[in-house]
């Protein structure tokens, strides 16, 4: 039997032979993702940027994540912008976004810059070719910069929140690949007549601003599903008559406006599933029909305008007066055959007479001489020849 002694010195043998075996054999562990912020491009950030990683593991990032570090200002002297697919600067105190900064991010997608300090931004932003996602919202903007229209990859644009009055004229002409226009909360008075060429455009968010009206040609906007003009008060007081020409209109919400009467048209709205009216003076449709849901207001809408339409265009009964017709040929041998069947010119045809406005005509005057109408030898009396 083996003693204690002979036991205790070969468990410090194992031992150390799995010691020496560790140090052979290395550990295989995978190596950790990239932190997801990066501060060396921020003023000031030294101590946060040794604790993001070595420098050349930065230059390979995709995302820059920078939210929510009470950054108060950027700099760019050290990161390789061009890499940058995705800048996440949200949720920070940034008052100015330097243009240089800005100009070299070639590749970027995504900007957030929501909840800031920013009263304008750069107009080296037209820079960004390849951007598609642009957040501006929770700012102090007054106006977007005119360059933006040569961001013409853009798709969705939320500048919420903002203290915008106008937005730039072309807009429409140029963003043509915009899905989703996000401009509530602002003080627009106006939106561009070019936003009616936006034909991408799935999502139009208006409300709570000053609208006193919207484009004329909605009718062009044939993708729009959601459209949201509420809450502008007694500053919206009428909608046009395209609105009802949106045929993939899915969501129309007019609610909170000085609104008396809906267009009719709103009747030819064959994919509306939600209609918000309330807290509108409506006069036509009534209160009675708003109430008895979507269904009864389409109908109603229907029904006043095959009204409206009926007494625009009334029905007019024709007139085969001689004052009206004038027949464009006439022949010095009435009777003969014209070389159309059985069709001879001692007939009235129809086909061959055209309004005019009355018998003053210079050209026709002299057909309509009493003296010629009542000879024996006129053709418009003489018996047809076999």
């Amino acid at each position: 039997m083996m003693g204690y002694e002979q036991m205790n010195q070969m468990t410090m043998t194992t031992a150390a032979m799995m010691k020496n075996f560790h140090k052979v054999r290395p550990i295989n562990t995978p190596q950790k993702k990239i932190t997801r912020r990066s501060v060396s491009a921020i003023d000031g950030g030294a101590a946060a940027a040794a604790a993001a990683g070595e420098g050349d593991r930065r230059r390979n990032l995709e995302t820059l994540d920078l939210s929510g570090m009470s950054l108060a200002s950027l700099s760019a002297s050290s990161i390789n912008l061009a890499s940058i697919s995705k800048l996440d600067l949200s949720n920070n105190n940034i008052q100015k976004i330097p243009e240089s900064l800005v100009a070299r991010m070639l590749n970027l997608w995504a900007l957030d810059l929501h909840s800031n300090q920013l009263k304008t931004l750069p107009n080296s932003i037209g820079c960004l070719s390849k951007l598609k996602i642009l957040n501006v919202s929770g700012n102090y903007l007054q106006f977007l910069p005119k360059t933006i229209e040569d961001c013409r990859s853009l798709e969705e644009l939320n500048a919420n929140f903002n203290e915008l009055t106008r937005l730039p004229d072309a807009i429409g002409f140029e963003l043509t690949n915009l899905t989703k226009l996000s401009v509530n909360s602002n003080k627009l008075v106006l939106l561009p007549n070019s936003v009616s060429y936006l034909t991408s455009l799935r999502v139009l968010d208006a409300r709570l601003n000053r609208l006193g009206s919207l484009p004329e040609d909605l009718e062009n906007l044939v993708n729009l599903q959601v459209l949201n003009v509420s809450q502008n008060f007694q500053h919206l007081t009428a909608l046009p008559y395209s609105v009802g020409l949106l045929i993939s209109l899915v969501e129309l919400d007019v609610s909170y406006n000085g609104i008396t009467v809906l267009p009719n048209s709103l009747g030819c709205l064959r994919r509306i599933q939600k209609l918000s009216v309330q807290g509108n003076p409506l006069i036509s449709p009534p209160f009675e029909v708003v109430e008895q849901g979507l269904e009864a207001v389409k109908q109603y809408m229907s029904v006043k305008m095959t009204e409206s339409y009926k007494k625009t265009h009334p029905i007019k009964k024709k007139s085969w007066g001689i004052g009206k017709l004038v027949k464009y040929g006439l022949s010095s041998s009435p009777g003969r055959r014209t070389g159309r069947g059985d069709e001879r010119e001692g007939f009235i045809n129809v086909s061959d007479y055209r309004q005019i406005d009355g018998i003053a005509s210079p050209r026709h005057v002299s057909l309509f001489n009493p003296r010629r109408l009542l000879s024996p030898l006129s053709a418009y009396f003489s018996p047809p020849r076999y």
